[in-house]
């Protein structure tokens, strides 16, 4: 039977939601496995971000509407799903992960996790279902471990030393890590890998991101 992945997405674009080629290899590395993909978001409005520009639009938009154009339309509201959905949870990367999973983006180490992102960690983790987080999402996931009082587990954003700081101010213990690799906490269960917080370009990021999804996988 194939196993079914969660893949957690927060729109669709870097700089407000997922970050696409991060969302599409993800995507791309569980199918070849043969995984059941179950498309997940959180239901929640934004300022958008021109991409252009790097500056607000002025528009809103919505996280579940927009992480629906990465998947072709298939999307659930993760208030609606727990831990036994699923044997495992991938969470690409992009600015959305820093501001929406959690508000990391504007508070760093004293963010707090949106509710149900944090109940369905804290389900997957107790039911010792592997995780894996991609980029900045690294972030949100030592906050929401924090906030579980889970401390320890071993994880990277690659080697950017303003956001290891806050990984190991969540009580967790940053692994400086290349691009191409990623970093496996056994123990907890976690996975992470740089991705674009390294680069620099989607052939760069392919290995790792092929490496941690088989990797979640495999321990689920």
């Amino acid at each position: 039977m194939a196993k079914r992945i969660g893949l957690l997405l927060t729109g669709c674009g870097v700089k407000d939601g997922s970050e696409i080629h991060e969302a599409t290899l993800s995507i791309l590395a569980l199918s070849r496995l043969g995984a059941e993909i179950l498309y997940l978001s959180i239901n929640k409005d934004f300022e958008v971000i021109d991409h252009v520009t790097g500056e607000p639009s002025g528009e809103t938009r919505n996280t579940m509407v927009e992480s629906a154009r990465i998947t072709r339309g298939d999307i659930t509201d993760i208030a609606g799903v727990s831990a036994d959905d699923m044997d495992g949870l991938v969470c690409p990367g992009g600015f959305g992960g820093a501001k929406h999973l959690s508000d990391f983006a504007n508070k760093g180490v004293d963010c707090t996790v949106e509710p149900a992102v944090l109940k369905l960690i804290g389900g997957l983790y107790q039911a010792r279902k592997p995780i894996a987080a991609i980029c900045i999402t690294p972030a949100s996931l030592a906050a929401a471990l924090r906030e579980l009082n889970v401390s320890g587990v071993r994880m990277t954003i690659g080697n950017d030393p303003g956001t290891a700081v806050n990984i190991n101010g969540f009580g967790q213990i940053h692994v400086d890590c290349p691009v191409e690799q990623c970093v496996i906490d056994e123990g907890h269960k976690i996975v992470t890998t740089p991705a674009y917080m390294l680069g620099p370009g989607i052939g760069d990021i392919q290995p790792g991101i092929e490496a941690a999804v088989k990797a979640v996988y495999d321990m689920a």
